[in-house]
């Protein structure tokens, strides 16, 4: 008997080190037993001290990267990682609706989890206008929810109101990530709105640690694979939480500088 794996696609840039992006995406399908397809939209030439140089590829060839897949295989669930301009938000949004690739985790790449802005603003507001409405989950750093929800927020009460908004501005389920910039503070707590009007808060410890490469790749890549699995939502987003906190628990020794989380500490639940 031949077996069968449910397939999920990541639609995001290749990291040549291996700790991010469509690698970090790949990663955490393998490990959750999905197979992973991609389509590339860009090259990054780094390591653990940083990105070096950078190559976006052509709108015609992520356009039959899209075709192929969909000519060939049943995609059940896909996500998003960096989406580097306009013109490429608007390519990747024409193309899932033009076929069907199941529901679409967003991962909205627009600043580092230090707060400094990735997008152009005319980029930014593409994502928000046309990305977000297709969103089944979206999963923004505290900085990113402050950005899309237009607001500063200072405390719980806050990250809830912004939640809310992202959610009236398309996205069914949003896991709007707490702040984890402070070397003292003992616990990470994420907001978790559901499209049912059920909400939540999950923790986890905080681990200080520079080995955290590829955590918002791997936290959005767990919860696609769990859905094309079959996975409810709800229960998709905590076995992602508790994956990548497992992830980045257990420290792996690989690159001299900013390093990534690892990937074979979880274990499939």
């Amino acid at each position: 008997m031949v077996n069968e794996y449910p397939q999920v696609m990541t639609i995001a840039g290749s990291d040549s080190d291996g700790s991010a992006g469509m690698q970090a995406d790949l990663h955490t399908f393998f490990t959750r037993e999905v197979y992973g397809i991609s389509v590339m939209t860009a090259c990054v030439a780094g390591n653990s001290y940083g990105i070096h140089a950078s190559i976006a590829l052509p709108l015609d060839f992520i356009d039959q990267e899209f075709a192929d897949i969909s000519a060939d295989f049943k995609v059940k669930a896909a996500k998003t990682g960096m989406l580097a301009d306009s013109n490429l938000i608007k390519n990747v949004v024409a193309n899932y609706k033009k076929y069907a690739f199941g529901p679409l985790v967003v991962d909205p790449v627009i600043m580092t989890k230090h707060g400094d802005m990735l997008l152009e603003e005319s980029a930014f507001e593409t994502l928000r206008e046309l990305m977000i409405p297709l969103a089944t989950v979206i999963t923004p750093n505290f900085y990113e929810s402050e950005k899309l929800a237009d607001m500063k927020i200072k405390n719980d009460d806050d990250l809830v109101t912004a939640a809310r908004k992202l959610q009236q501005m398309g996205a069914k389920n949003v896991v709007a990530k707490g702040y984890h910039q402070d070397e003292s503070q003992i616990e990470v707590r994420d907001f978790i709105l559901l499209e049912s009007g059920k909400s939540f808060w999950l923790s986890a410890p905080y681990h200080n640690t520079t080995h955290i490469n590829g955590t918002g790749d791997s936290l959005s890549a767990c919860i696609a694979a769990e859905i094309a699995k079959g996975t409810e939502i709800e229960r998709a987003i905590r076995i992602a939480k508790d994956y990548v906190n497992t992830a980045i628990g257990n420290e792996i020794a690989v690159g001299h500088k900013f390093g990534p989380i690892n990937h074979w500490a979880p274990k499939i639940k």
